[in-house]
């Protein structure tokens, strides 16, 4: 019965990290280029149950065998496995404002930070004091040249990401933008950013097939379905009570139990 204890806290310690991932995917909503987390759990490894009474010893040439027939199995409870990121294209919002970017397809623009470069789908952007496009906490976009500057939002940006003067129609220059082998396996490191690992692989540019379709005037939203995360903080709720009631459970026949040895 002390067993039945430890797979029912190991129940709802999964479902409290469930509960977390989806929390902050409800608190993310509405932030631009948010992608939302989903919580993987994995069962220990089960034992097999057979009939200990059942004549199933039979000889072979190489000794005897145990043919007794499996009657179920015992789990040993969960655990959370990873918490990974879904990728899947949000949907566009219409900002009429002309140092918003979001693209359509896989990739990510690149940040100037002070602890490196950062990768983002947030194209919430602005014109920083010294006229460089930045991102709303001060950071600096890059494009090929690198800092892209411009001297106020008289630009337009082409379905390839080049970046183009209204007065004389000069190249400015072109977003970079970078893909990864692995994306899943991106680290998150807050306001919609995410750094390399040695899972993920480097960045490298996104040329060709591989890059996407800009659309300025735009931001991509997160790709959070309330709905569907609320059903799904209601199936945690109750398999965290089910969990409980368990150990509730278990307590009780236990209590039970020593009542009745020490009469």
């Amino acid at each position: 019965m002390i067993r039945g204890w430890y797979t029912g806290a190991s129940g709802m310690n999964a479902q409290q990290n469930r509960l977390n991932a989806i929390s902050n995917n409800l608190a993310n909503v509405d932030t631009a280029g948010y992608k939302r987390d989903i919580t993987v759990s994995k069962n220990f490894s089960e034992l097999l149950l057979r009939r200990t009474n059942a004549d199933g010893v039979y000889s072979t040439p190489f000794g005897s065998a145990d043919a007794a027939p499996v009657i179920g199995k015992l789990g040993l409870g969960v655990e959370t496995n990873e918490n990974y990121i879904d990728w899947t294209q949000g949907s566009f919002k219409v900002t009429n404002t002309k140092t918003d970017v979001a693209f359509s397809g896989k990739g990510f623009f690149v940040i100037d930070t002070p602890n490196g470069e950062r990768y983002t789908r947030n194209g919430n952007f602005l014109i920083g004091k010294e006229g460089i496009l930045e991102t709303k906490d001060g950071y600096p976009v890059l494009g090929e040249n690198g800092y892209i500057r411009v001297d106020n939002d008289k630009f337009f940006v082409n379905e390839d990401g080049v970046l183009y003067a209204e007065e004389d129609m000069s190249e400015i220059d072109r977003f970079k933008v970078v893909r990864f082998d692995n994306e899943r396996y991106l680290q998150k490191m807050g306001n919609s950013m995410y750094s390399t690992n040695d899972i993920s692989g480097p960045a490298y540019v996104a040329e060709g097939d591989e890059r996407p379709t800009f659309m300025q005037g735009y931001t991509e939203t997160s790709n959070v379905n309330v709905v569907n995360e609320m059903v799904q903080m209601i199936e945690v709720n109750r398999a965290y009570e089910a969990n409980q009631k368990t150990i509730s459970s278990e307590d009780s026949m236990m209590g039970t139990l020593w009542k009745t040895v020490s009469l």
